[in-house]
């Protein structure tokens, strides 16, 4: 049975001993078992951000994209996992681009997860995330350090240039997502 307090001490043992690739083989062993984790964690009600851990080591969320949610491309500064346990996330990836002024940045891939689902994120990954379906979506992010204290970047979506990260707009995208959300 899937157990946060054991899942974030699993995560914390694997990144000392391993990093990246040993969180990973984790968090890809909790979403093989999605029914698990929704029993440990309630079933997605609403859009949001859940800290289940955080220290200067590793951040845990459990994150619950709303319907079509849509987030701007970002980067972390650290290295993650992301594992889906319900529904779908959508990653494009970006790169910057090359001799483009204002620190602009062109798209460079794309990976749809889905349920039972985990990919690792490099340090210097920048993506955006889409729920593309008409349900709320469930996804553990496991960080390789204090995620609310390193320094990120976004781009703003309409000309893809690079600005300060605003976490108060991320939580305003849950919240509209929400209203959205509970009208249709």
């Amino acid at each position: 049975m899937f157990d946060v307090d054991r899942f974030v001490v699993d995560c914390r043992d694997a990144a000392a001993a391993s990093g990246l690739p040993a969180v990973l083989d984790v968090l890809a062993g909790a979403v093989s078992a999605p029914a698990e984790v929704l029993t440990a964690l309630g079933e997605p009600r609403r859009a949001g951000a859940q800290v289940l851990h955080r220290s200067t080591e590793l951040t845990v969320l459990n994150l619950i994209w709303g319907p079509r949610m849509c987030q701007l491309p970002h980067n972390h500064g650290m290295w993650a996992a992301i594992g889906i346990y319900t529904g779908r996330e959508d990653n494009i990836f970006w790169r910057r681009a090359a001799g483009a002024r204002g620190s602009r940045i062109e798209a460079a891939g794309a990976k749809a997860l889905s349920e039972r689902e985990a990919v690792p994120l490099g340090p210097d990954i920048i993506h955006s995330v889409i729920n593309p379906i008409m349900r709320l979506t469930g996804a553990i992010h496991v960080y390789g350090g204090d995620f609310f204290a390193v320094p990120h970047r976004q781009w703003d979506p309409e000309h893809l240039v690079e600005e300060p990260y605003d976490v108060e707009r991320l939580l305003a995208l849950f919240e509209e997502s929400n209203r959205l959300y509970q009208s249709a």
